[in-house]
């Protein structure tokens, strides 16, 4: 059975309604970085940073899945698939994808402040100051800030670099460290890109760039490949 590992990105969630950060009218556009996603914004204004968040969370129970990550899933039929996925939402799992890695942490869990390894599901649930984790120590929301370490980078990179096939959907795969996955993948390694942009965005061997949106690009590929 070939291994298709799939490398998704915000626009395959913008399709079901979650805001992305980096659109015009995104999250960043309402909050700076600085305030919001770093660990010194942790620092200064815990209640900001858990607000923030808990929005995230409540808006995230809103939402469902749509075509793209239910195609996914239909790929399993035949192939054995990987979804490495910088994005924190659930909608994955929640479509029935059986095998997902997140790089940028999980927005339905909580870990401890201090013991990184401290993780428990919350859910939708909000996290409020005061809010501890078994050992005594503030909650905080289980994401990997700007400037912090990708814990499973190097998994991510093992993978990419044993898969079949590639797919990249709805990522301009332009931050860093989730960028340079694609170099990973062998040079003979068939590589699809689906994004609305793909022609602006990445070059690599036995690329094909797919100009869709996801709902509709994935669908499509997934059905040729399934043949």
């Amino acid at each position: 059975m070939q291994t298709i590992v799939v490398l998704t990105g915000a626009g395959i969630s913008a399709e079901s309604g979650i805001r992305t950060f980096r659109d015009s009218d995104g999250l960043w556009e309402e909050y700076r970085i600085e305030d919001v996603a770093t660990y010194d914004a942790w620092r200064r204004n815990q209640s900001l940073v858990l607000e923030f968040y808990n929005q995230r969370r409540r808006q995230l129970a809103t939402v469902e899945p749509n075509a793209a990550h239910y195609a996914l899933v239909k790929l399993e039929e035949k192939y054995k698939v990987i979804i490495v996925t910088q994005n924190v939402d659930n909608l994955h799992e929640r479509a029935g994808s059986t095998n997902i890695l997140h790089l940028h942490g999980e927005l339905t869990k909580a870990r401890s402040s201090l013991y990184e390894n401290l993780v428990t599901d919350i859910g939708y649930n909000d996290i409020k100051p005061g809010d501890l984790c078994a050992k005594g120590s503030q909650l905080r929301p289980h994401i990997v800030w700007f400037g912090e370490a990708v814990p499973n980078i190097e998994i991510a990179s093992g993978l990419t670099s044993g898969a079949d096939i590639i797919m990249v959907i709805g990522t301009s795969l332009n931050v860093y460290p989730a960028a340079g996955l694609l170099h990973y993948a062998p040079p003979h390694t068939p590589k699809y890109l689906i994004d609305p942009n793909a022609n602006q965005s990445v070059s690599a061997r036995n690329l094909t760039n797919i100009n869709e949106k996801a709902g509709t690009g994935v669908p499509a590929l997934v059905e040729k490949l399934l043949g």
